[in-house]
């Protein structure tokens, strides 16, 4: 068993999936996906479903690595804005060299800032200085730089 991806379902899924490229180096994995039909209506239990996006393989990881999935629907449900308190998948995170110069990056690119940059010591020593983001479609994203203790 291994792990694979993890979904985003986005409004605009071009747009959101240039942002994680331009933002954090993601590379897309060929080839962007179009399904439709009887089978795609039968998996997700929508009828007229359309389904579009594309595979980014997240950094760090070497070409097998595991990929964001950015994919839209051709009708989208309303949802509540991502919170970091809201129970279930809250963010995804990245380690970064200086979580203020991709801080400032992200909001170039269209995102935002939920806090401020803060920085945390576990009770081993280590440090990590972190902040929480929001994406163009407002999604959640941790920025995160650790030290040794």
């Amino acid at each position: 068993m291994r792990y694979v991806h993890t979904n985003l379902i986005a409004k605009d899924w071009r747009r959101l999936a240039d942002f994680y490229i331009n933002v954090f180096g993601c590379v897309p994995v060929p080839p962007e996906r179009h399904y439709e039909g009887e089978d795609l209506e039968r998996a997700t239990g929508i009828e007229g479903a359309i389904l579009e996006g594309v595979h980014l393989r997240l950094p760090g990881w070497g070409e097998e690595g595991p990929t964001l999935e950015i994919f839209s629907y051709n009708n989208l449900q309303e949802s509540l804005p991502a919170a970091v308190n809201r129970p279930g998948y809250t963010h995804i995170a990245f380690e970064v060299e200086d979580v203020a110069a991709i801080r400032r990056k992200v909001i170039a690119h269209g995102g935002s800032a939920v806090g401020d940059i803060v920085t945390l010591t576990a009770r081993n020593g280590a440090k990590v200085t972190w902040c929480y983001m929001r994406d163009p479609e407002g999604n959640m994203i941790e920025l995160q730089r650790w030290s040794k203790p």
